[in-house]
């Protein structure tokens, strides 16, 4: 049963100004459940059926019901006309991101200026790298203002950059965000009330980056767990063989900062042929002729998402190897399934170690490989550490909207 929170009239109205879908639009959805939702403010905004997402699923996603009696302004035809004159003038890379967050930023603006005066307190809630102008705006109306942080900043590049796995991974672009765009998130953060991060992880780059401790707020991101997922059982085979292995899964961005380049190593360095691995998502590097070649590999591209549930369901280890992550979210939906995790310490803190995954030490090539060939050998204990996963309610959406009303 859901549980709805009731505003107490001096609480706070929140507008949330967002591009895309991020996480299912789970803040503005937890401000909503809990009352206190005034407006959202997105690029695009269309239910599955109108005229404009008609051959575009992409934009099917940009909507969700549980905000259909929500306030809702987008700006749907100047944003398909920003993307078309994007294309026509061949801006990619981070040209086209930048200029897509400032334009962003000032459709929002221009939503906030026709707003009447507030006979409540106001709360401007805006991501990371797209809410400079918006915080800017709403501080001059004395309007709080709160930044939720999508990454661990300026240090999760530098990790990435320096990470002995990066070396050689091929033609991948690997170019640094612009100084700018490092300045302006800086001009964000000092013009921020409250700094949302969704780890321990993600805290610590920011601190260490010389943010205020006293401005930052832990808050993990809210998962719901699939309807088709509920009850659902694993089952694993006594001995792993050549014709039943044991399935990993890797799902996500097949790129540097994912960890790919220490998974690629313990790839080679496992030599069982009992086990096989299973890359879902779009390839990002090049791939080595030795891995493509390595029949114990597959590569799965471009897989719709309503098809993601079918590797979850038919994997047995699910692995996340991230050099740096915000949070993580595939781990939560691994869970869902029941799959038990070999997760990076360099994200949210979701798996316990030797109960329900294994948390590596070290994201390395001898690390993975280690941890693979173990539970391997271990049937058994993939099958209580199975057993042993759910999602914690530390991650619903009833505790997200808690503690966003609780700021």
């Amino acid at each position: 049963m859901s549980t709805t929170f009731v505003s107490t009239p001096a609480a706070h109205r929140w507008i949330c100004c967002q591009i895309g879908a991020r996480e299912h639009y789970s803040v503005p959805r937890a401000l909503q459940r809990s009352g206190v939702l005034d407006e959202l403010i997105t690029d695009v905004w269309a239910t599955p059926d109108s005229w404009i997402s008609l051959g575009n699923p992409g934009i099917r996603n940009r909507f969700h019901a549980g905000l259909i009696t929500s306030e809702v302004r987008a700006a749907n035809l100047r944003s398909i006309f920003f993307e078309l004159k994007s294309r026509a003038r061949r801006r990619n890379g981070w040209e086209v991101i930048t200029q897509r967050n400032e334009w962003f930023q000032k459709f929002a603006i221009s939503q906030l200026r026709r707003r009447a005066r507030p006979r409540v307190p106001v709360t401007v809630f805006a991501y990371s790298y797209a809410a400079r102008l918006i915080f800017n705006f709403a501080r001059e109306r004395g309007w709080r203002t709160v930044l939720g942080q999508i990454d661990p900043g300026p240090l999760e590049q530098r990790i990435v950059s320096h990470s002995p796995s990066v070396a050689g991974m091929g033609t991948v672009d690997l170019r640094p965000s612009p100084q700018t765009y490092w300045d302006q998130w800086r001009s964000e953060v000092e013009l921020a009330d409250y700094v949302i991060v969704n780890s321990d992880w993600s805290r610590n780059m920011l601190v260490a980056d010389g943010v205020a401790p006293e401005k930052i707020r832990i808050i993990p991101l809210a998962f719901e767990r699939p309807e088709a997922a509920i009850g659902f059982k694993r089952s694993y085979p006594e001995r792993f063989t050549a014709k039943r292995p044991l399935r990993v899964l890797f799902l996500g961005q097949v790129n540097p900062r994912k960890g790919v380049g220490a998974l690629f190593d313990a790839i080679r360095r496992v030599s069982e042929p009992s086990i096989e691995f299973w890359m879902v998502g779009p390839i990002q590097v090049t791939i080595p002729s030795d891995l493509r070649k390595d029949n114990r590999v597959k590569w799965f591209q471009n897989v719709p998402r309503d098809r993601v549930a079918q590797y979850y369901r038919e994997a047995d280890v699910f692995i996340f190897p991230t050099l740096s992550d915000g949070f993580g979210l595939t781990q939560l939906e691994a869970q869902s399934w029941k799959l038990p995790v070999v997760a990076s310490r360099h994200c949210a803190s979701v798996v316990r170690d030797g109960s329900t995954g294994v948390v590596l030490q070290d994201v390395s090539g001898p690390s993975i490989a280690d941890a693979l060939v173990r539970l391997h050998g271990s049937p058994d204990t993939l099958q209580r550490m199975s057993s042993l996963t759910e999602v914690s309610d530390e991650f619903s959406l009833n505790s997200l909207a808690s503690s966003l009303v609780n700021l």
